[in-house]
């Protein structure tokens, strides 16, 4: 049984790493580069608007984050 709890604890708290957004091609934060803004306040937000690999426009949500480097936070694709 403590197994059975423990297992579940683990899973459970790797999943928010398993879920998180992923970049794609024209995100900021696409192919592991990291981003740093030197200005802009901790835990603020900003939008990054382009189109995506499909010729949709994507809008993307990104917070700075505490080592001001920045985090994918919203995805949303627009289709025109």
């Amino acid at each position: 049984m403590k197994i059975a709890v423990i297992a579940a604890m683990a899973t459970l708290a790797a999943a928010p790493a398993a879920f998180a957004l992923q970049p794609i091609p024209g995100s900021i934060t696409y192919n592991g580069h990291q981003a740093k803004l030197e200005k802009a306040p901790v835990g603020s937000n900003f939008f990054h608007t382009f189109y995506g690999p499909n010729g949709e426009e994507v809008r993307e949500v990104y917070q700075v984050k505490s080592d001001r480097t920045v985090e994918l936070v919203s995805r949303v694709s627009v289709d025109k």
